[in-house]
């Protein structure tokens, strides 16, 4: 235990007043002690600032899975392909803009699979911010300046974390008492996952290696050249009591081919708990023994003083992408509650032969993603944000199918919808005493963005269709709501306060930062045409060979349309934002993801031509 702890770099519900890490406090709770803004005037806020940030860079990627920080008047974004922004949180004035260096840029645009790929934030302490690149690289910028004052790449410290092996990084880091922690993304493409430590002030590691989260390729279960997974995706939490963190790891892979990985697959689809200043391990828990549908434990964990069972106990909770909730003990990780479900379940080992597939719910999105959780002290109760919606898995037949799909997500094939099955999304309340539903909220769209609260028992959040809304945690009603001048809305709000008084900030759009707070009296931006809303055209990608390998069997080979609509003349009803967003989120019969990143962008800029 480590009693020596820094005011001025550690969240303080009692003297903060920003938003000073990626889920308010170390342990991720997302609840604020702020009161300005209460149930009775909530319905008076509107919007203070808004700024496009492609009104200081237009050439800046999507913010849209970005989570902002705030320390002593400052915002912090940061944008794929890992633009960093500061800006002064009363007025949205830019303080400093840092552009990641050349070499940076030239090596994440060689490999364009990986354009798509989303920054979620930052970490802010100690005068610095710590940020991650795309390309498995730390850095560390001066906080004032934004000046480049170290970056390390991790390849130097274990040679097989590097782009080119299709490791990638889009969580945002955490600082803990004198160290920043990272995890591993591109578990998927079959790499190994890993949770790493290094020393704040160098960046040298903590740790001598990373705490693997699977064995290594030829090892253990992990069989076959795409063999891999346990990616570790999103921040992890951390416990000042005891130094225990706790993090979630994502799914094995191959995906839905699993002849290569027989058993239990540990520590996959886990809540992992070590020890955070010498990285030994603590205990595991699992949420799916052997996962054939990419049921990743993705959400970060929340560490909870709460009471269980009529008594205050110190637990681990968390949301899993196979639609069910736990809760754990944090010393022992001892199950307290296991597997609460939030949406609706049925799901079968999903097959190869396009003509026996049948619906799996949840989906690929989850349950619950990666969008965070939170936790109201006053009435005990934890919100999950739902996202109810099933994929059509089409499993690989063999090895060798799986060898000639050699790109993201081998051996992964996901089938258009039925038509009369629409995604959807929901609000659950549980009560942590007694681990049932309190209420569920039906929403029209998934809930990929997550919630804040706050100390006068309201929760933030915002949703796909661009509002951003105030819910009533005891009751389960909505007070307010507001649209936000763009739509899908995919990170959770953050809350602060400057000159007391109380601001609501989110991402919409893309690219537009929309910054709420009592008596806010802007106009609603419209959307600026310009936004991407996922990805960056920036590489040579020829649509035609993008809409044959996607869209083909269900558009038709003349986007006449088969299965699925005609697209002759799609530009005359929908824009390329539209388009875009169609492709990349799915809706209205159509998978998530078909096509993604450079290739979604190029694809939707074809098709707003076809007209």
């Amino acid at each position: 235990m480590n009693t020596n702890k820094s005011d001025n770099n550690q969240a303080n519900q009692v003297k903060d007043t920003g938003f000073p890490n990626w889920g308010y406090d170390l342990q991720h709770t997302r609840h604020v002690p702020y009161k300005e803004i209460t149930k009775d005037n909530v319905k008076k806020m509107g919007i203070v600032w808004q700024q496009d940030i492609l009104e200081w860079n237009k050439d800046v990627p999507n913010l849209q899975e970005d989570f902002p920080i705030v320390q002593n008047g400052v915002m912090y974004v940061t944008s794929a392909k890992n633009h960093v922004f500061a800006i002064d949180a009363k007025s949205g004035k830019k303080l400093w803009a840092w552009t990641p260096p050349k070499e940076v840029l030239d090596h994440i645009n060689s490999l364009p699979w990986q354009s798509n790929v989303a920054s979620r934030g930052v970490a802010v302490a100690e005068g610095n911010v710590y940020v991650l690149m795309i390309d498995n690289r730390l850095v560390k910028l001066d906080a004032k300046t934004g000046k480049l004052k170290k970056m390390v790449n991790f390849w130097d410290y274990e040679p097989t974390i590097k782009l080119e092996n299709r490791y990638y990084e889009s969580s945002a880091p955490m600082y803990y008492d004198g160290n920043v922690y990272v995890g591993s993304s591109g578990g998927d493409n079959g790499t190994r996952g890993f949770v790493w430590a290094f020393k704040a002030d160098t960046l040298e590691p903590l740790w001598k290696e990373p705490f693997w989260t699977i064995p290594e390729r030829g090892k253990g279960w992990v069989k076959g050249k795409y063999t891999g997974g346990g990616s570790v995706w999103t921040p992890m939490s951390f416990d000042p009591d005891t130094d225990m963190m706790y993090f979630a790891v994502g799914n094995p892979a191959p995906d839905f081919y699993d002849e290569d990985r027989k058993g239990k697959n540990p520590y996959t689809d886990s809540i992992v708990a070590l020890d955070s200043k010498t990285g030994k391990f603590k205990w595991a828990s699992s949420q799916v023994d052997h996962d054939v549908w990419d049921y990743d434990a993705a959400a970060t964990p929340m560490v909870l003083n709460a009471k269980v069972g009529g008594k205050k106990q110190k637990i681990v909770v968390e949301g899993g992408k196979n639609g069910k909730w736990y809760a754990w003990d944090a010393k022992t990780g001892k199950t307290i509650y296991d597997g609460v479900p939030f949406v609706k379940i049925k799901h079968s080992k999903p097959s190869s032969d396009p003509n026996k597939v049948q619906l799996q719910w949840p989906g690929t999105p989850g349950g619950e993603s990666y969008a965070p959780e939170t936790y109201d002290p006053e009435t005990n109760y934890v919100l999950i944000p739902g996202i109810n919606s099933p994929n059509v898995m089409l499993s690989a037949k063999d090895r060798k199918e799986i060898a000639k799909d050699n790109n993201t997500f081998p051996g992964t094939k996901i089938l258009p919808l039925p038509k009369n099955i629409i995604p959807s999304g929901n609000i659950t309340a549980i009560d942590v005493n007694t681990g049932k539903k309190v209420y569920q909220i039906n929403t029209d769209d998934p809930m990929y963005g997550g919630f804040t609260s706050t100390a006068t028992g309201l929760a933030f959040y915002g949703e796909m269709d661009g509002a951003v809304n105030a819910l009533d945690i005891k009751k389960g009603k909505v007070l307010w709501s507001m649209k936000s001048g763009g739509k899908a809305i995919k990170m959770a709000p953050s809350i602060y306060m400057v000159d007391g008084k109380q601001y609501v900030a989110v991402i919409t759009g893309g690219t537009r930062v929309v910054v709420y707070g009592l008596g806010g009296k802007e106009k609603i931006a419209t959307t600026n045409k310009n936004a991407k809303l996922q990805g960056q055209a920036d590489v040579v990608v020829k649509p035609e060979e993008v809409y044959k390998k996607s869209c083909i069997s269900c558009h038709g080979d003349n986007l006449q349309g088969a299965t699925a609509p005609n697209l002759q003349h799609v530009g005359k009803t929908m824009s390329k934002e539209e388009i875009l967003n169609q492709i990349l989120n799915g809706g209205d019969r159509m998978p998530a993801g078909l096509a993604k990143g450079a290739e979604a962008e190029a694809l939707a800029e074809w098709l707003s031509k076809k007209k």
